[in-house]
Protein backbone atom coordinates (compact mmCIF):
# COMPACT_ATOMS: atom_id res chain seq x y z
CA UNK A 1 0.00 0.00 0.00
CA UNK A 2 1.24 3.37 -0.64
CA UNK A 3 2.65 5.40 2.37
CA UNK A 4 0.36 8.21 1.48
CA UNK A 5 -1.73 9.78 -1.01
CA UNK A 6 -0.95 13.18 -2.12
CA UNK A 7 -4.65 15.11 -2.94
CA UNK A 8 -4.54 18.53 -4.97
CA UNK A 9 -7.22 21.04 -4.22
CA UNK A 10 -8.39 24.51 -4.41
CA UNK A 11 -7.60 26.25 -1.27
CA UNK A 12 -10.69 28.04 -0.39
CA UNK A 13 -12.63 27.47 2.71
CA UNK A 14 -14.64 24.71 1.11
CA UNK A 15 -12.31 23.40 -1.21
CA UNK A 16 -10.32 22.20 1.94
CA UNK A 17 -13.38 21.52 3.84
CA UNK A 18 -14.31 19.09 0.67
CA UNK A 19 -10.47 17.58 0.16
CA UNK A 20 -10.26 16.96 4.34
CA UNK A 21 -13.71 15.35 4.14
CA UNK A 22 -12.24 12.95 1.38
CA UNK A 23 -8.98 12.19 3.10
CA UNK A 24 -10.59 11.74 6.54
CA UNK A 25 -13.40 8.69 4.74
CA UNK A 26 -10.01 7.14 2.47
CA UNK A 27 -8.33 6.69 6.21
CA UNK A 28 -11.86 5.28 7.74
CA UNK A 29 -11.86 2.85 4.92
CA UNK A 30 -8.21 1.46 5.77
CA UNK A 31 -6.87 3.33 2.75
CA UNK A 32 -3.33 5.52 3.49
CA UNK A 33 -2.89 9.09 5.28
CA UNK A 34 -3.35 12.01 2.49
CA UNK A 35 -1.35 14.74 2.15
CA UNK A 36 -3.37 18.02 0.69
CA UNK A 37 -1.78 20.17 -1.87
CA UNK A 38 -3.22 23.14 -2.36
CA UNK A 39 -2.99 24.29 -6.12
CA UNK A 40 -4.17 27.92 -7.16
CA UNK A 41 -6.31 27.97 -10.50
CA UNK A 42 -7.11 30.08 -13.15
CA UNK A 43 -10.35 30.75 -11.57
CA UNK A 44 -8.81 31.80 -7.91
CA UNK A 45 -6.74 34.42 -10.08
CA UNK A 46 -9.55 36.23 -11.66
CA UNK A 47 -11.23 36.69 -8.83
CA UNK A 48 -12.64 40.29 -9.93
CA UNK A 49 -14.10 39.04 -13.83
CA UNK A 50 -17.50 37.75 -14.10
CA UNK A 51 -17.55 33.84 -14.81
CA UNK A 52 -19.18 34.23 -17.93
CA UNK A 53 -16.19 36.64 -18.79
CA UNK A 54 -13.45 34.62 -17.99
CA UNK A 55 -13.43 31.73 -19.64
CA UNK A 56 -15.32 28.45 -19.57
CA UNK A 57 -14.73 25.33 -17.93
CA UNK A 58 -11.56 23.99 -16.55
CA UNK A 59 -11.71 27.68 -14.93
CA UNK A 60 -11.38 25.82 -11.49
CA UNK A 61 -9.58 22.77 -12.09
CA UNK A 62 -7.12 23.28 -14.89
CA UNK A 63 -4.26 23.74 -12.89
CA UNK A 64 -5.16 20.67 -10.60
CA UNK A 65 -5.61 18.36 -13.77
CA UNK A 66 -2.42 19.62 -15.14
CA UNK A 67 -0.21 18.55 -11.88
CA UNK A 68 -2.58 15.04 -11.92
CA UNK A 69 -1.23 14.22 -15.29
CA UNK A 70 2.58 15.05 -14.60
CA UNK A 71 2.20 13.08 -11.32
CA UNK A 72 2.51 15.74 -9.04
CA UNK A 73 -0.53 14.43 -7.15
CA UNK A 74 -2.64 11.28 -6.69
CA UNK A 75 -5.88 12.40 -6.49
CA UNK A 76 -8.18 15.74 -7.16
CA UNK A 77 -10.81 16.81 -5.37
CA UNK A 78 -13.26 18.78 -7.03
CA UNK A 79 -17.11 20.04 -7.17
CA UNK A 80 -18.17 17.92 -9.64
CA UNK A 81 -20.03 21.23 -10.98
CA UNK A 82 -16.51 22.71 -11.97
CA UNK A 83 -15.66 20.04 -14.37
CA UNK A 84 -15.98 19.89 -18.14
CA UNK A 85 -18.15 17.70 -19.06
CA UNK A 86 -15.35 15.86 -21.15
CA UNK A 87 -12.41 15.37 -19.25
CA UNK A 88 -8.59 15.72 -20.50
CA UNK A 89 -7.46 12.07 -21.96
CA UNK A 90 -5.97 9.88 -19.15
CA UNK A 91 -7.98 11.19 -16.36
CA UNK A 92 -11.22 10.17 -14.81
CA UNK A 93 -13.82 10.63 -12.59
CA UNK A 94 -12.92 7.59 -9.75
CA UNK A 95 -15.72 8.19 -7.60
CA UNK A 96 -17.80 10.85 -5.49
CA UNK A 97 -19.30 11.39 -2.03
CA UNK A 98 -23.15 11.17 -1.33
CA UNK A 99 -24.66 14.21 -2.57
CA UNK A 100 -25.86 17.44 -0.47
CA UNK A 101 -28.65 19.34 -1.37
CA UNK A 102 -28.70 20.37 -4.55
CA UNK A 103 -30.80 23.14 -5.12
CA UNK A 104 -30.53 26.41 -5.04
CA UNK A 105 -30.52 29.00 -1.91
CA UNK A 106 -31.95 32.46 -1.56
CA UNK A 107 -29.75 34.74 1.26
CA UNK A 108 -31.20 37.46 2.34
CA UNK A 109 -29.15 39.75 5.13
CA UNK A 110 -28.97 39.86 8.68
CA UNK A 111 -31.20 40.29 10.61
CA UNK A 112 -34.20 39.24 7.56
CA UNK A 113 -37.90 39.37 7.79
CA UNK A 114 -39.38 35.78 8.73
CA UNK A 115 -38.43 32.87 7.02
CA UNK A 116 -39.92 32.59 3.59
CA UNK A 117 -41.87 29.35 2.18
CA UNK A 118 -42.95 30.10 -1.67
CA UNK A 119 -41.81 31.82 -4.60
CA UNK A 120 -44.39 33.83 -4.44
CA UNK A 121 -43.06 34.97 -0.80
CA UNK A 122 -39.98 35.89 -2.44
CA UNK A 123 -41.17 38.22 -5.03
CA UNK A 124 -43.58 39.80 -2.66
CA UNK A 125 -40.87 40.49 -0.35
CA UNK A 126 -37.83 41.73 -2.88
CA UNK A 127 -40.70 43.61 -5.43
CA UNK A 128 -40.30 43.80 -9.46
CA UNK A 129 -36.22 45.25 -9.03
CA UNK A 130 -34.29 43.88 -6.49
CA UNK A 131 -30.54 44.14 -6.69
CA UNK A 132 -29.43 39.78 -6.72
CA UNK A 133 -25.82 38.99 -6.69
CA UNK A 134 -24.94 36.06 -8.85
CA UNK A 135 -22.25 35.41 -11.37
CA UNK A 136 -24.43 32.00 -12.75
CA UNK A 137 -25.89 32.39 -16.28
CA UNK A 138 -28.18 29.70 -15.35
CA UNK A 139 -29.46 30.99 -12.62
CA UNK A 140 -30.14 34.90 -14.60
CA UNK A 141 -31.45 33.20 -16.62
CA UNK A 142 -33.86 31.87 -14.75
CA UNK A 143 -34.59 34.18 -12.15
CA UNK A 144 -34.86 36.79 -15.17
CA UNK A 145 -38.14 34.74 -15.54
CA UNK A 146 -39.54 35.86 -11.91
CA UNK A 147 -38.29 39.35 -11.61
CA UNK A 148 -38.11 40.58 -15.73
CA UNK A 149 -36.81 43.93 -14.15
CA UNK A 150 -34.34 42.65 -11.59
CA UNK A 151 -30.32 43.31 -11.40
CA UNK A 152 -27.97 40.67 -11.39
CA UNK A 153 -24.83 41.57 -10.03
CA UNK A 154 -21.70 39.45 -10.25
CA UNK A 155 -20.49 38.48 -6.88
CA UNK A 156 -17.04 36.64 -6.67
CA UNK A 157 -15.06 35.28 -3.57
CA UNK A 158 -15.04 33.04 -0.94
CA UNK A 159 -18.56 32.59 0.76
CA UNK A 160 -17.81 34.69 3.95
CA UNK A 161 -16.89 37.43 1.74
CA UNK A 162 -19.95 37.46 -0.19
CA UNK A 163 -21.85 37.33 2.86
CA UNK A 164 -20.36 40.50 4.41
CA UNK A 165 -21.26 41.93 0.94
CA UNK A 166 -24.71 41.27 1.25
CA UNK A 167 -25.02 42.36 5.10
CA UNK A 168 -23.36 45.73 4.19
CA UNK A 169 -26.08 46.70 1.96
CA UNK A 170 -24.26 46.04 -1.21
CA UNK A 171 -27.35 43.28 -2.49
CA UNK A 172 -30.76 42.81 -1.40
CA UNK A 173 -30.36 39.38 -1.78
CA UNK A 174 -27.45 36.34 -2.98
CA UNK A 175 -28.36 33.38 -5.13
CA UNK A 176 -26.20 30.74 -4.21
CA UNK A 177 -25.75 26.56 -3.88
CA UNK A 178 -27.58 25.18 -0.84
CA UNK A 179 -24.50 22.72 -0.30
CA UNK A 180 -21.71 25.26 -0.01
CA UNK A 181 -23.39 26.76 2.78
CA UNK A 182 -24.84 23.68 4.86
CA UNK A 183 -21.35 22.20 4.45
CA UNK A 184 -19.47 25.21 5.78
CA UNK A 185 -21.99 25.79 8.75
CA UNK A 186 -24.34 28.66 7.07
CA UNK A 187 -27.60 27.01 6.45
CA UNK A 188 -29.23 28.74 8.92
CA UNK A 189 -28.43 31.67 6.41
CA UNK A 190 -30.77 30.15 3.85
CA UNK A 191 -34.19 32.05 3.66
CA UNK A 192 -35.49 30.05 0.71
CA UNK A 193 -34.80 27.05 -1.37
CA UNK A 194 -35.33 27.46 -5.02
CA UNK A 195 -37.82 24.65 -6.08
CA UNK A 196 -36.55 22.89 -8.88
CA UNK A 197 -39.66 24.09 -11.31
CA UNK A 198 -38.45 27.27 -10.68
CA UNK A 199 -34.57 26.92 -10.82
CA UNK A 200 -33.18 23.73 -11.89
CA UNK A 201 -29.66 23.01 -10.32
CA UNK A 202 -26.21 23.30 -12.03
CA UNK A 203 -25.20 19.77 -13.34
CA UNK A 204 -23.51 18.29 -10.70
CA UNK A 205 -24.32 20.46 -7.78
CA UNK A 206 -23.70 19.36 -4.85
CA UNK A 207 -21.80 16.29 -5.58
CA UNK A 208 -18.01 16.19 -4.70
CA UNK A 209 -15.85 13.81 -7.37
CA UNK A 210 -12.79 12.56 -7.13
CA UNK A 211 -10.40 12.39 -10.46
CA UNK A 212 -7.13 10.24 -10.83
CA UNK A 213 -5.32 9.18 -13.63
CA UNK A 214 -6.88 6.10 -15.70
CA UNK A 215 -3.58 4.02 -15.22
CA UNK A 216 -3.48 4.52 -11.54
CA UNK A 217 -5.33 1.31 -10.07
CA UNK A 218 -4.02 1.85 -6.76
CA UNK A 219 -5.66 5.54 -6.21
CA UNK A 220 -8.85 4.30 -8.16
CA UNK A 221 -9.16 1.38 -5.35
CA UNK A 222 -8.79 3.47 -2.88
CA UNK A 223 -11.09 5.97 -3.72
CA UNK A 224 -13.77 3.19 -5.14
CA UNK A 225 -14.19 1.82 -1.56
CA UNK A 226 -15.69 5.36 -0.68
CA UNK A 227 -17.56 6.26 -3.62
CA UNK A 228 -21.78 7.28 -3.35
CA UNK A 229 -23.02 4.66 -6.11
CA UNK A 230 -26.76 6.73 -6.23
CA UNK A 231 -24.81 9.66 -6.79
CA UNK A 232 -22.10 8.17 -9.14
CA UNK A 233 -25.39 7.66 -11.24
CA UNK A 234 -26.72 10.87 -11.09
CA UNK A 235 -23.28 12.88 -11.88
CA UNK A 236 -23.36 10.37 -14.96
CA UNK A 237 -26.68 11.33 -16.08
CA UNK A 238 -26.02 14.78 -15.69
CA UNK A 239 -22.74 14.75 -17.13
CA UNK A 240 -23.77 12.91 -20.24
CA UNK A 241 -26.73 15.19 -20.82
CA UNK A 242 -24.36 18.25 -20.78
CA UNK A 243 -21.83 16.38 -23.43
CA UNK A 244 -24.46 15.90 -25.35
CA UNK A 245 -25.76 19.21 -25.49
CA UNK A 246 -22.04 20.52 -25.99
CA UNK A 247 -23.19 23.08 -22.83
CA UNK A 248 -20.27 24.48 -20.77
CA UNK A 249 -19.80 25.74 -17.62
CA UNK A 250 -21.73 29.51 -18.23
CA UNK A 251 -24.16 28.17 -20.33
CA UNK A 252 -27.58 28.30 -19.09
CA UNK A 253 -28.29 24.72 -18.10
CA UNK A 254 -29.97 23.08 -15.55
CA UNK A 255 -29.82 19.31 -14.90
CA UNK A 256 -30.84 17.35 -11.73
CA UNK A 257 -31.33 13.65 -11.54
CA UNK A 258 -33.27 12.04 -8.49
CA UNK A 259 -32.77 8.54 -7.43
CA UNK A 260 -36.50 6.58 -7.07
CA UNK A 261 -37.68 4.64 -4.93
CA UNK A 262 -38.17 1.60 -7.81
CA UNK A 263 -34.53 2.08 -8.17
CA UNK A 264 -34.61 4.08 -11.65
CA UNK A 265 -33.65 7.51 -12.15
CA UNK A 266 -35.61 10.80 -12.99
CA UNK A 267 -33.73 13.25 -14.86
CA UNK A 268 -35.48 17.00 -14.84
CA UNK A 269 -33.08 19.33 -17.62
CA UNK A 270 -33.65 22.49 -18.74
CA UNK A 271 -32.04 25.37 -21.28
CA UNK A 272 -32.96 29.01 -20.59
CA UNK A 273 -32.24 31.66 -23.16
CA UNK A 274 -29.98 34.25 -21.51
CA UNK A 275 -32.57 37.27 -20.94
CA UNK A 276 -35.58 34.65 -19.71
CA UNK A 277 -37.51 34.76 -22.46
CA UNK A 278 -37.46 31.11 -23.56
CA UNK A 279 -37.56 28.19 -21.53
CA UNK A 280 -37.37 24.30 -22.77
CA UNK A 281 -37.75 21.39 -20.11
CA UNK A 282 -37.26 18.06 -20.67
CA UNK A 283 -37.62 15.24 -18.30
CA UNK A 284 -37.72 11.37 -18.39
CA UNK A 285 -37.45 8.18 -15.77
CA UNK A 286 -34.82 5.37 -16.95
CA UNK A 287 -32.93 2.71 -15.00
CA UNK A 288 -29.69 3.60 -12.97
CA UNK A 289 -27.67 1.22 -14.91
CA UNK A 290 -28.07 2.84 -18.35
CA UNK A 291 -27.57 6.53 -16.33
CA UNK A 292 -25.50 7.65 -19.44
CA UNK A 293 -28.27 6.84 -21.89
CA UNK A 294 -31.08 8.42 -20.03
CA UNK A 295 -28.93 11.61 -19.86
CA UNK A 296 -28.55 11.84 -23.29
CA UNK A 297 -32.29 10.91 -24.36
CA UNK A 298 -33.21 13.99 -22.24
CA UNK A 299 -30.31 15.73 -24.30
CA UNK A 300 -31.99 14.34 -27.22
CA UNK A 301 -35.76 15.86 -26.37
CA UNK A 302 -34.26 19.66 -25.37
CA UNK A 303 -32.54 19.51 -28.57
CA UNK A 304 -35.89 18.77 -30.39
CA UNK A 305 -37.41 21.40 -29.13
CA UNK A 306 -34.83 23.76 -30.10
CA UNK A 307 -31.68 23.84 -27.31
CA UNK A 308 -29.20 24.14 -29.89
CA UNK A 309 -30.50 27.73 -31.11
CA UNK A 310 -30.87 29.05 -27.71
CA UNK A 311 -27.42 27.64 -26.36
CA UNK A 312 -25.70 28.86 -29.62
CA UNK A 313 -26.99 32.76 -28.81
CA UNK A 314 -25.65 32.31 -25.48
CA UNK A 315 -22.75 31.36 -26.39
Amino acid sequence: MADELRLGTRGSRLALWQAETVAARIARSGGPPCRIVTIRTTGDHLQEAPLSQAGGKRLFVKEIEDALLRGEIDLAVHSSKDMPAILPERLAIAGVLPREDPRDAVVLPTPHPASLTTIDDLVALLGQTPSIGTSSVRRIAQLTRLFPSGRFDPIRGNLDTRLRKLDTGLHEALVLAAAGLNRLGFGERISLLLPVDACVPAPGQGIIAIETRESDASARDFVARISDAASAAALDAERALVEALGGGCQTPVGALATPCEDGELQLVAAVIAVDGSRSIRGHLRGPTSDARLLGKAVAAELLAQGAAEILATAR
